[in-house]
């Protein structure tokens, strides 16, 4: 019979505690258990792991850094090599079986240890993709840290046999973001004959008179998508996740009254086949109050508790964001990717704690790292293009048994684009969805 992995270590901080339940217990379903006794790591006869400065001789070695016996924050210098074919940094051992100390680089990236460090956010004070470890040295698409752990497993199971292992399980999250439910109706007086000056102004009278219609309800409001789109999920039997934005007016935040009695009809019937979930509106990004207010009138819509929630343009003040989600009572989060840009932003396609690096401690909240949002794919040219894109990432996740995070818009699949944006919903829905 297996037995578990034991590590030794000459100090566990919560550091380490803390990316090896997410890296061997999370990722690999492995059972572990951390030691500083030398002499029962020696005696120990079962799958075993130094990890220190110094080899003990016996079992694999993996050299540690300093980043998960130190606290604070510092500005590490790193440098990206590859390690098993596999981009990777923090480079301890060049010329052992693993060369990396692949704990503290995963910690690196799940605890998005680069945006506590000096950098120049975009005009929403977002972490720009571009600054990223992973855009700079061409990794961002890859799950770097679940392809770690599966060499580490490799190598374990190389020197000491099968391990006992609980293989996970891949699984496709599809999300719809609903920060404006329809584009012409249910909008109040004043900004429908605002919406009216402008198409004039604009000299937009094909837009005019679709509006016209639309008013008069002889055309569907380009935005009403929503009983084909769940008709879509019903046929394949899977269950989207759907956020709605409950915002009043403002700069970034468009949506319908949150108290408009059509608007509420929509999220509860949406609600009886999807799940559903806060889309955190602009305004409440450094308003704590305002997040928990709109989280109280999404819950009191759809009689249920709302537990889940995503940031307007995945604005992420690491870690203020996430404190204010926590004390709004919120214990999932689905903001860690980047608008306009495909990957893996944390590195991972396995969910996680998120680490607090100022309080050095695990809040209790769980992060889904999303991989794809159709911003993104607005640069391809075809529908083919965009789905050879998701493609690449869905083949690595699939086989890792990851988590993949695809978000789409009611905005974009009712605008017109260069290619049917509809069509492509579909089609990545049939291709990435299998059922378990």
């Amino acid at each position: 019979m297996a037995e578990d992995l034991l590590i030794y270590t000459p100090e566990i901080t919560i550091r380490l505690r803390y990316v090896a339940q997410q890296f061997f217990s999370r990722i690999l379903g492995l059972k572990f258990t951390l030691t500083t006794d030398r002499s029962a790591f020696l005696a120990y006869s079962g799958p075993k792991l130094a990890y220190a400065k110094q080899s003990l001789g016996v079992g694999l070695w993996m050299k540690s850094h300093d980043l998960l016996f130190d606290g604070g924050i510092e500005d590490y210098p790193i440098g990206v090599v590859e390690w098993s074919g596999i981009p990777c940094f923090f480079q301890t051992a060049e010329h052992e079986p693993i060369a990396c100390d692949l704990l503290a680089a995963s910690f690196y990236l799940l605890t998005r240890y680069e945006e506590y460090l000096p950098h120049v956010s975009d005009e929403h004070g977002r972490f720009p993709a571009a600054q990223s470890l992973g855009a700079r040295h061409g990794f961002l698409t890859l799950p770097v840290v679940d392809l770690w752990a599966q060499r580490l497993l490799g190598l374990l199971t190389e020197q000491f046999g099968d391990l006992k292992a609980q293989k996970n399980v891949y699984h496709y999250c599809s999300m719809l973001n609903v920060s404006a439910s329809h584009e012409f109706l249910y909008r109040g007086f004043l900004r429908q004959i605002s919406g009216v000056l402008m198409d004039i102004l604009g000299f937009k009278l094909r837009r005019l008179g679709y509006r016209a219609l639309v008013g008069m309800g002889m055309k569907r409001d380009p935005y009403d998508l929503y009983e084909e789109v769940l008709k879509a999920h019903k046929k394949l039997g899977q269950v989207p996740k759907v956020f709605f934005q409950l915002a009043q007016y403002g700069p970034f935040d468009k949506n319908v009254s949150p108290y408009n009695r059509h608007f509420q009809h929509l999220i509860k019937s949406v609600g009886d086949y999807a799940q559903i979930a806060l889309a955190a509106s602009y305004a409440s990004f450094d308003d704590p109050e305002l997040l928990l207010e709109e989280k109280k009138v999404l819950s009191d819509i759809v009689h249920r508790p709302i537990d889940s929630c995503k940031t307007r343009y995945n604005r992420l003040n690491i870690p203020l964001t996430y404190r204010d989600m926590v004390d709004a009572g919120f214990t999932q989060d689905y903001s860690m990717g980047y608008t306009h840009d495909l990957g893996f932003r944390a590195g991972t396609c396995t969910p996680f704690y998120f680490y607090d690096l100022y309080l050095e401690m695990q809040q209790p909240i769980m992060v889904y790292p999303f991989a794809v949002q159709d911003y993104a794919l607005l640069k391809e040219k075809s529908v083919a293009d965009a789905l050879r894109k998701m493609q690449a990432m869905y083949d690595q996740v699939h086989q890792l048994g990851g988590w993949m995070g695809v978000i789409f818009s009611m905005e974009l699949l009712g605008s017109p684009q260069k290619y049917d944006w509809k069509k492509l919903y579909v089609a990545q829905l049939k291709a990435f969805y299998a059922a378990p």
